[in-house]
């Protein structure tokens, strides 16, 4: 009797639990059954598999798994055909064998969180920094966000300080705008891009480190970047020797983790060194999968994807924060035409130049302010200050343009007096636009330039 009357309740709840796994799975099929298909095909960079044709999208996630029964390497779908799908793996050196199962996941569903400050994570948000993997924050259901209606986003209005002279002074940014650093290799990009990730401006700030030297990741987080600046900040690293997969992830993880803090109300700045070797690995991923280049080696989807990463950068909708990006884009061979760096151009709201020939004279940062442009300037000058930086230019312009008649002995003073009054002062703004790491951040750049220039002055 005891008996029967214990079993009934063990019974109910059986079937309760039984009812909530149901209803947990039903009408979900991806729960339930795991499409696999087998590699039939291996190159050094891709493989192929036959029988996820049916299942498969661009862009989904397999996973591996060996003769032996154990998981290995995940990769992404990059082609599709009756035949059989190409996987690019993210593991550079994984070995994969003829006839191993090769399971669809879906799309790679990221879901970042406050925790995520101060972390270090790689391209598929794996915890880098050997720590326990960041607390998530809540999923999202839907299809991954997309770039801002154009006529639904804030207008960009609001300057704000680099505390960076040369840039606060000649090219000027506000909130929401992309900039380009474009500079040849060596030149100093990365001492400048971790001048402008300590801005004061920033709620947040993501750092993306593309193809980066392993031996430099680490300096540069911990040194230049420091403890203080990390506690605001989230780094996704993939870097050189990684696979090209990994590389061309990268960015578009540190977008999505941009995009989280934006769309809680945070003015997000966004680093990106760099974006160059991003198309290289779109270049490497694009060729492997049969697509023939265009442009020096450059197939076409590398111009696609390139403006779908940047046009998600920007300001948000209305009530929501910004995303301000600055991206460095390496220059190859010093050549200002290359493919990818005049796409990129075009794109962004303007470019600072660096030029190896101010770096070889001592000056840092090495930008040249006359090829060096911000279209949103006029909303960060005040007349005044406009006004100023165009006598400026043309004063830089006018040295520079009679450097060789100055160093050939035909400069005589006192025939005119524009050049007398640029040989005066452009050393004197020379000395003052130069700044290092390790200076004090300039709090109102145009009142040190004036009082350089003051205390420069012959005394009378």
């Amino acid at each position: 009797m005891n008996g029967t009357t214990e079993e009934v309740p063990h019974k109910e709840t059986v079937l309760t639990a039984l009812e909530q796994a149901y209803g947990r799975f039903a009408g979900d099929e991806r729960f339930l059954v795991s499409h696999g298909g087998r590699v039939s095909d291996v190159s050094p960079t891709h493989y192929s598999v036959r029988g996820l044709s049916r299942t498969a999208r661009l862009g989904d996630l397999v996973s591996r798994r060996t003769s032996h029964g154990n998981s290995a390497g995940a990769g992404e779908i990059v082609r599709v055909s009756r035949d059989g799908v190409l996987v690019a793996p993210y593991e550079q050196t994984e070995q994969v064998g003829l006839g191993e199962a090769v399971f669809n996941r879906g799309p790679l569903n990221l879901s970042p969180g406050l925790s995520w400050k101060g972390r270090v994570v790689d391209a598929l948000g794996r915890p880098a920094d050997a720590k326990p993997a960041p607390i998530t924050g809540p999923a999202v259901d839907g299809p991954a966000p997309t770039t801002p209606p154009a006529m639904q986003r804030q207008r960009v209005s609001e300057a704000f300080r680099t505390g960076v002279r040369v840039i606060d002074i000649f090219t000027p940014l506000c909130h929401g705008q992309r900039m380009g650093v474009f500079a040849g290799s060596g030149v100093g990009k990365s001492t400048l891009l971790s001048m402008l990730a300590n801005a004061d401006a920033f709620d947040t700030v993501v750092i993306a480190l593309v193809g980066e030297r392993g031996r430099e990741v680490r300096e540069f987080l911990e040194d230049t970047i420091g403890p203080q600046g990390m506690a605001k900040s989230v780094a996704v690293v993939a870097t050189s020797d990684e696979s090209a997969m990994m590389r061309r992830r990268a960015p578009d993880t540190a977008m999505n983790i941009a995009e989280y803090f934006r769309d809680r109300g945070d003015r997000v700045l966004l680093i990106v060194d760099s974006i160059t070797r991003f198309a290289h690995a779109l270049r490497e991923v694009a060729i492997g999968a049969g697509e023939p280049p265009v442009a020096r080696g450059y197939p076409a989807s590398v111009f696609t994807e390139l403006p779908r990463l940047l046009e998600r950068a920007g300001p948000g909708e209305t009530g929501r924060g910004s995303i301000t990006a600055i991206l460095s884009v390496l220059i190859d061979g010093d050549d200002h035409n290359d493919p990818v760096a005049d796409a990129v151009r075009g794109i962004l709201d303007g470019h600072v130049v660096l030029d190896r020939a101010i770096a070889e004279q001592g000056r840092f940062p090495p930008v040249n302010p006359l090829a060096s442009i911000s279209r949103l300037a006029d909303r960060a000058w005040n007349a005044d200050e406009k006004r100023l930086v165009t006598r400026l230019r043309a004063m830089i312009a006018r040295y520079e343009d009679t450097r060789d008649i100055r160093l050939l002995g035909a400069y005589q003073p006192g025939h005119d007096a524009e050049l007398d009054q640029a040989v005066r002062q452009i050393p004197l703004i020379y000395e003052a636009l130069s700044q290092t790491p390790g200076d004090p951040r300039s709090i109102d750049p145009f009142t040190d330039l004036a009082m350089k220039l003051k205390a420069g002055e012959p005394t009378q």
